[in-house]
């Protein structure tokens, strides 16, 4: 790590420090709104429609958030970062909560001073190529000018596989998924690598994204989840069992449409706890015995956020994979609602 690097480090970790001091939760119910980091901009991620009002997978987790805390999941101040800013605006206090695809590591968790509350979505680093380029494996890609976003995981794992392999890259610097794929249609670059799921949301607001190709390899793996400042323990666990509140409800079958129902009471203690109805959950919290109901009625279950965002039916198309419920042979699991 060189200096300035270290320096950068050691003045997020400073921050963070410094700000988690204060209660997350009293600061948002104060405030009336919740501060949410986001991506600047992915489609069926986060980003802001015609109408300038945002949505996708990372939007309606901070959506649920506010629910469960404000009780409005339209209380939110979305706040665009870039693969740079995010960690100094999560570890100056000026967002509360950051859902960007951003990847769980050990120098984030530790070094940077953050908690990362779970994984949203199981990931890993893409290549994608133009058709005409006739490549098929990323191992053809020796001398490739590559679109890479600074400040990122994707950046030091691209070294370390070409390194590996024995081949060579020239590096074309982005700051935004926005200039990454302007720079790449302009031809700037032969190749744009970032996580997978970036990738196909990018191709998917391509003219012709047929024209592009997915390269087969997949070279890291990529644990997206939301994350907190470190020092603020109950704000942490209100947004770690805000998204295990998502998760449970599509395994027991909570969803949208029949929470209502549900909500009056059912033979099922687990699902009674979830949305309420038994036990002291929320008061554990320090919220409102319905805080979870709050959360999956402002956007659905886990299932329904991911199958209307970034889904097989969406232009994106993601399959489910990895993020599928482990009952159906895939890693998403919360931990026992008790």
């Amino acid at each position: 790590m060189n200096k300035s690097v270290l320096l950068g480090a050691l003045t997020v970790a400073s921050l963070s420090a410094g700000v988690a001091v204060a209660g997350t939760l009293d600061d948002v119910q104060a405030r009336g709104t919740l501060n949410c980091g986001v991506t600047t901009g992915l489609i069926g991620f986060a980003a802001p429609d015609a109408n300038g009002v945002w949505e996708g997978f990372d939007v309606d987790f901070c959506r649920a958030v506010a629910a469960a805390v404000l009780g409005d999941s339209t209380a939110v101040q979305f706040v665009p970062t870039t693969g740079q800013t995010r960690f100094t605006a999560l570890a100056s206090g000026e967002i509360d909560l950051l859902a960007r695809n951003t990847t769980w590591t050990f120098s984030r968790d530790v070094d940077l001073k953050f908690e990362f509350v779970g994984v949203n979505y199981y990931d890993g680093q893409g290549f994608m190529v133009p058709r005409e380029l006739g490549v098929s494996s990323a191992k053809d890609l020796d001398g490739a000018t590559v679109c890479i976003q600074t400040g990122t995981t994707t950046e030091l794992n691209l070294a370390d596989y070409f390194r590996a392999n024995n081949i060579s890259y020239e590096p074309v610097p982005i700051e935004t998924n926005a200039e990454g794929q302007q720079q790449y249609l302009a031809g700037a670059c032969d190749v744009y690598t970032t996580d997978a799921s970036g990738l196909a949301a990018t191709r998917a607001s391509f003219e012709a994204p047929a024209d592009h190709v997915l390269l087969p390899e997949i070279i890291s793996k990529e644990p997206l989840g939301p994350l907190v400042r470190h020092g603020d323990n109950e704000w942490a666990d209100i947004a770690r069992w805000t998204l295990n509140a998502l998760i449970s409800a599509e395994e027991l079958g909570v969803t949208s449409a029949n929470i209502a129902e549900l909500s009056a009471g059912t033979n099922n203690p687990e699902i009674n706890r979830l949305l309420g109805t038994e036990g002291e959950l929320g008061a554990m919290l320090a919220l409102s015995a319905d805080w979870a109901k709050s959360a999956i009625m402002a956007g659905g279950n886990y299932g329904e956020i991911f199958e209307r965002n970034i889904g097989e039916s969406t232009p994106i198309g993601l399959a489910r994979g990895l993020n599928a419920q482990w009952t159906e042979g895939g890693l998403i699991y919360s931990p026992p609602f008790r």
